[in-house]
């Protein structure tokens, strides 16, 4: 078959006319096709970070004792015979509160009241004999030796009534401590002795707790030892007295712990206790303690130089320790190797992994020492959901009155 010369020129304008066809419909087509909708940005619970008002509080259970208290007991033994004063008795300084027999101790002052009298009679016969042999002797009549005797007897007398005088003293103090008194004004917290009981000197009979200054005593463990300081303040609550609140002080902190309960006792002295607060009652104990700030500098999020790591070691010590402390949710607290960490967001709504410095974990939150700075805003929940760098919205917490410092 035989073509005619110009059929190759027409195939070739056909092909290209095909070809600029599809590719028209194939531009045509992607036109028509929407974009695949991007990803909206993730949503994240974050707050922006701020200083602790107030640093975190310690409270521990107390109990309501008087300052003093002293036994009471009586100086002679003997027989109780009476007890005019009974447990939670107020009673006054000078009050007789218990007798002992007098029988015995009445006949040893009348004995020695006798001895008295015989010494005082020697004494006074003494006495008229050296005067009337100091007469004599300076008229020569009685001889130098009868002098001396004179003078030897009239010493000897006047020791004698001296000692016999202070053993009627003596029997008549005996006899007035078969009278038990109190020494102050207090409140019979114990009876420790019964009518018709024979007690020896010193044994206890009551337990007087004297008024005025009152103690609160609080029994402190290790782990909040470092916040009681001699001085420091405190807030005392009653649970018999609801509503109310009293300021204490730190009075005394004991310098070794209990053997059994491995506790400090403390004592504190209640500032302006009032009539409603009571010996005995239990206490709640409020105070602040400090944070325990480690002095080692906060890691960055990305590998520092050489310079500026000796820099932050010579400058990251005074940095952390004065830094001032920031209460986030424990829920916050993410990690970044071995070290604890935040997820911070930045201005372009971007994430970025923090390192940062704990001072104190707290039973619902952290407090944070260094690594974040105020305003800076920190995404409290969902931090085991999220990356570096990915975009994320900001919404608020619905309830951050539970994690307010």
């Amino acid at each position: 078959m035989t073509l005619l010369p110009d059929a190759a020129p027409r195939r070739r304008r056909l092909a290209l006319a095909v070809a600029a066809t599809a590719i028209a419909a194939a531009n045509l087509a992607a036109c028509s096709r929407k974009a695949p909708p991007q990803a909206p940005p993730r949503p994240v619970v974050a707050v922006a970070a701020k200083l602790a008002e107030r640093t975190p509080i310690a409270s521990l259970p107390a109990q309501i004792e008087a300052r003093y208290a002293t036994p009471l007991s009586f100086r002679v033994a003997g027989k109780i015979i009476d007890r005019s004063a009974r447990l939670g008795d107020a009673v006054k300084a000078g009050q007789i509160v218990a007798r002992l027999d007098p029988a015995d101790l009445s006949k040893n002052a009348a004995s020695a009241r006798a001895q008295l009298d015989a010494a005082q009679h020697q004494l006074e016969y003494a006495t008229q004999t050296v005067t009337r042999d100091r007469a004599q002797a300076k008229e020569n009549l009685i001889a130098p030796a009868q002098l001396e005797q004179s003078e030897n007897a009239y010493a000897s007398a006047l020791a004698q009534r001296n000692q016999a005088s202070q053993q009627a003293a003596l029997a008549a103090d005996q006899l007035s401590y078969g009278n038990l008194k109190a020494d102050h004004d207090g409140v019979i917290t114990a009876e420790q002795a019964e009518t018709g009981q024979n007690v020896s000197a010193g044994q206890p009979v009551y337990q007087l707790a004297w008024s005025g200054d009152i103690d609160v005593i609080v029994d402190v463990p290790e782990s909040v030892l470092s916040a009681l300081r001699v001085g420091q303040t405190a807030t005392v609550s009653l649970p018999a007295v609801p509503g109310r609140t009293w300021q204490a002080r730190v009075r005394e902190v004991a310098p070794a712990a209990d053997p059994m309960s491995r506790t400090y006792r403390a004592k504190l002295s209640l500032l302006s206790p009032g009539p409603d607060v009571k010996l005995g009652m239990t206490a709640n104990v409020a105070f602040a303690q400090p944070l325990a700030i480690s002095t080692t500098s906060t890691a960055p999020s990305t590998p520092p130089t050489a310079a500026a790591s000796a820099a932050s070691a010579a400058s990251g010590a005074s940095a952390v320790a004065d830094a001032r402390p920031i209460t986030l949710p424990s829920t916050a607290l993410f990690h970044d190797a071995n070290q604890p960490a935040v997820w911070v967001v930045k201005p372009d709504d971007t994430l970025a992994l923090r390192r940062v410095t704990i001072a104190r974990y707290g039973e619902r939150t952290v407090t944070v020492a260094g690594g974040i700075q105020p305003g800076e805003r920190i995404v409290w929940q969902g931090v085991h959901t999220v990356t570096a760098g990915e975009k994320v919205r900001v919404i608020a917490p619905l309830h951050p009155e539970d994690f307010a410092s």
